[in-house]
């Protein structure tokens, strides 16, 4: 129709070039294996891009075609994401810490042809190597040394010059990367995100009230570049020209505040054990790094704990609590403080700030209890449907969706929430995690996230345990903080003024540590399984 735009696709080759154009002096910093610092720009990336997507096609991978990752943050698995897409390839992320098993079965999945590997994690293809079909497997290391069977990244980078790249622009519904979800519940499940889905996921990221990355940033991914794309952190850097410092595989609190002072860094992102592990380094000496004030840190992949934003905040550094899914690419919502607050008691932020927050812009959202779509009232509880832009719309390759897509367009999180009248989301617990005790349900994630403010609490875990009377009881796993001592007694006596009676747990185990997923969330069927047969002795 005459008078409407031109066409134009939304592309990770359109991303790259930007960055090239306009931030080509802007600087990414890798922290290497040995420790040392690598430091170029984004005019570097994009001619090693274009290196590596000459590279992959001399290795006969065609548009379309799988090219797998196993890696931790750094610039050559930077290349692997702009790279693999300029040649209309998919860059799939392998969880470097799933078992060999899932990692033989989802390799086998996707029909991965080329594997990328670091060098610090050859051990970790062993335990699947035999179990799959690898045209190529490529190791990324800082020095050139051959290996049998398997090809050298920077010897083969040297020998692929980016002169000889063919422009080839994808067109913006081509899928250019892939990942898959833990697999908590039966097999991982791999989704597939298009080029379209990517920038505008990018874009959504930039705005004021969702993540706010500008041009000015320095931004440390302090979550894996294998776990959703890093919540997409290194496309949005590239499009807006934030500065990048990738954490390489030291993730301890003393090695990570050491680069956020040593390169100045103004926003970061991860899981609530990091932060923890942060936390404590900062407790025992918080005038050894000289930080940013204000420092932004996202933190997703579970539920914090208001006590978590709140000893940041005296710590001069700002937490900005988040939710997202593999399936949703992943960022669905942000708890920005709405202007409607301004003014309103120090509690009453505190608690929205700890909410998952409202839902970005294109995404919508809906909570479905038994009787059909529930209130936003705040207190009506249902499973959180969501759709969006950037939302899955079925699995890769995989015979049953397990009834996670709706027929009107909607995915099933698996998450109970509720929404209030502001809009503000606030997830109550996973689905299977959920404690139904004398038909009334009990929520594991506020008993978790209570028990934490604790300070003698490290990490605490809430799960069911049979109960001959009640169904279900609730039973708390606790891990203190080192150094600390606490009671059942004491835990419990802390829980009963903010709680109601019969949510208070049952009993209290204490525990040096407690199992989690591939993605660092607590593994409570683990825990269910190592406590079936405890005796509940309350109520």
């Amino acid at each position: 129709m005459k008078g409407l735009m031109m066409e134009y696709d939304l592309t990770i080759p359109a991303i790259l070039r930007r960055a090239e154009s306009l931030f080509a002096d802007k600087s990414i910093v890798s922290r290497l294996p040995d420790r040392s610092l690598h430091r170029y720009t984004y005019a570097d990336l994009g001619r090693r891009a274009r290196s590596l997507a000459v590279a992959l096609k001399d290795l006969g991978v065609q548009p379309g075609d799988r090219v797998a990752t196993l890696a931790w943050n750094h610039h050559q698995h930077l290349e692997a994401y702009f790279g693999v897409p300029l040649l209309g390839a998919v860059v799939h992320t392998l969880n470097i810490r799933l078992s060999g098993e899932d990692l033989a079965y989802i390799v086998a999945n996707a029909g991965d042809k080329v594997l990328l590997v670091d060098e610090t994690l050859l051990p970790v293809i062993e335990k699947f190597r035999a179990n799959v079909s690898l045209e190529r497997i490529v190791v990324m290391s800082s020095t050139a040394r051959p290996r049998e069977g398997m090809l050298d990244y920077e010897t083969l980078m040297a020998s692929s010059d980016a002169s000889r790249f063919e422009p080839r622009e994808p067109k913006e519904n081509d899928a250019a990367a892939m990942c898959y979800s833990s697999g908590t519940t039966g097999r991982p499940k791999g989704v597939l995100y298009s080029h379209r889905a990517i920038a505008l996921h990018s874009m959504a990221s930039a705005m004021a009230d969702t993540l706010a990355i500008s041009e000015g940033d320095v931004v440390l991914p302090v979550v894996p570049m294998f776990h959703v794309n890093a919540w997409g952190l290194p496309y949005t850097c590239a499009l807006v020209g934030a500065a990048q410092v990738l954490p390489g595989p030291y993730l301890d609190g003393e090695s990570l505040l050491d680069l956020f002072a040593r390169e100045r860094v103004t926003f970061t992102a991860g899981v609530p054990t990091i932060w923890f592990g942060i936390l404590a380094a900062l407790d025992k000496a918080p005038d050894r790094w000289a930080l940013r004030p204000g420092m932004r840190m996202v933190v997703g992949g579970s539920a914090a704990p208001r006590s978590l934003i709140e000893r940041f905040d005296k710590h001069g550094l700002r937490v900005l609590h988040a939710w997202g899914m593999t399936e949703t690419t992943p960022l669905g919502s942000v708890a920005f403080v709405r202007s409607s607050l301004v003014g309103a008691s120090e509690d009453e932020v505190y608690t929205v700030r700890a909410k998952q927050g409202l839902p970005v812009a294109f995404v919508e959202v809906r909570a479905r209890g038994e009787n059909g779509l529930v209130p936003h009232d705040g207190v009506a509880m249902g499973e959180l449907e969501v759709r969006g832009p950037w939302v899955a719309g079925s699995y890769f390759s995989a015979p049953d969706d397990q009834g996670r897509f709706t027929d009107d367009g909607w995915f099933k999180t698996g998450d109970i929430v509720s929404i209030d009248p502001l809009g503000y989301i606030e997830i109550k617990d996973r689905s299977k995690d959920l404690i139904k005790s004398g038909g009334e349900w009990i929520s594991s994630v506020a008993l978790e996230n209570a028990l934490m403010g604790h300070p003698a609490v490290a990490e605490a875990a809430v799960i069911a345990v049979p109960h001959p009377k009640w169904q279900e009881r609730p039973l708390a796993v606790v891990m203190l903080r080192e150094g600390q001592k606490a009671t059942e007694e004491e835990l419990l006596e802390f829980l009963r003024p903010s709680v109601a009676r019969f949510w208070v747990p049952d009993a209290v185990v204490f525990t040096d540590a407690i199992p989690r997923n591939a993605t660092g969330k607590f593994l409570k069927s683990a825990l269910r399984d190592r406590y079936r047969e405890h005796v509940p002795t309350r109520i």
